[in-house]
């Protein structure tokens, strides 16, 4: 393994406890790879508001990847770059994810919004992002701009069954041929969708993935992909595992998350954060 110069870790049960709570062990890991000169940075399917309650315990100064790489601010939450959805995907995504009847949440740079004020899941997310949502009964006044849409649901078959079909229509490998040479090359997929819970599947960018989290932290730093270490425990995280240097699945991640790791940890209520930290990247410093 080569040097690690950048830790990339997922928040919701990774960095943070399935309670939202960032222990003091996981702060001291962090504060160690600091001041051992390795950065630390981290990505999330939540909004940029939704992590600023990390920026100062941490002490991050590294771009933070919101809505799974769909935008990136500095710790100031000013943005650096960001990649939307376009106007002519958002109204079919909310098509598909409505008719597996599973309700639909979207985010505009720093505005959520929902159609029920205490639908599924809204309450808890409004605990952890903290923040409100704003209400709309109709969304078709804010189809430009969309960083992420969220189909949400209980009925995880109904979620999983959203993710397929949004994937079959916008997301699969496509190749289209043309007529006046009958060339043929891959068609680039419309959309990023993936699980970030079993509850929620996340719709965003193609290019707003875990994996493009990693090529573009390490464009921005300057710190080749071998050399960053990664950690989460949501399918959408393998994508940043296959392309970092080496990778950690947390303890209660699904078997196949953790098939696709270099390393497995404890969960996130174990202290599987900082112990993976501590064994996997403090204890190799000086090796």
């Amino acid at each position: 393994m080569e040097k690690v110069r950048l830790i990339l870790a997922d928040v919701d049960g990774t960095l943070v406890t399935h309670e939202k709570v960032l222990t003091e062990r996981a702060r001291e890991a962090v504060r160690k790879m600091n001041e051992a000169g390795i950065a630390f940075a981290i990505t999330s399917g939540r909004p940029p508001r939704g992590m600023q309650m990390l920026i100062e315990p941490l002490r991050i100064t590294t771009p933070i990847a919101a809505f799974n790489g769909g935008l990136f601010v500095r710790e100031d939450l000013s943005i650096i770059e960001q990649r939307v959805l376009g106007r002519e995907i958002v109204a079919p995504v909310i098509d598909i994810i409505t008719a597996n009847k599973l309700d639909v949440w979207i985010y505009r740079g720093t505005d959520w919004f929902v159609h029920e004020r205490h639908g599924p899941h809204v309450d808890r997310e409004e605990w952890t992002v903290k923040f409100p949502p704003t209400v709309l009964a109709d969304y078709s006044g804010q189809l430009d701009g969309v960083a992420k849409i969220v189909g949400v649901s209980d009925d995880l078959e109904a979620v999983a069954r959203g993710e397929k079909a949004v994937r079959e229509k916008f997301a699969g490998d496509v190749v289209y041929c043309r007529q006046s040479d009958h060339s043929c090359q891959p068609q680039h997929p419309a959309v990023s969708a993936a699980r970030s819970q079993p509850y929620y599947l996340d719709v965003t960018h193609p290019d707003a993935n875990k994996g493009g989290v990693v090529v573009t932290l390490s464009r921005m730093l300057g710190i080749p992909a071998a050399q960053i270490g990664t950690i989460g425990d949501m399918p959408n995280d393998v994508p940043m595992f296959e392309k970092s240097g080496f990778s950690i699945a947390m303890g209660q991640a699904s078997d196949e998350v953790k098939k696709s790791a270099t390393y497995v940890t404890d969960s996130c209520d174990d202290e599987g954060f900082a112990k993976a930290m501590e064994k996997y990247v403090l204890d190799h410093i000086s090796v």
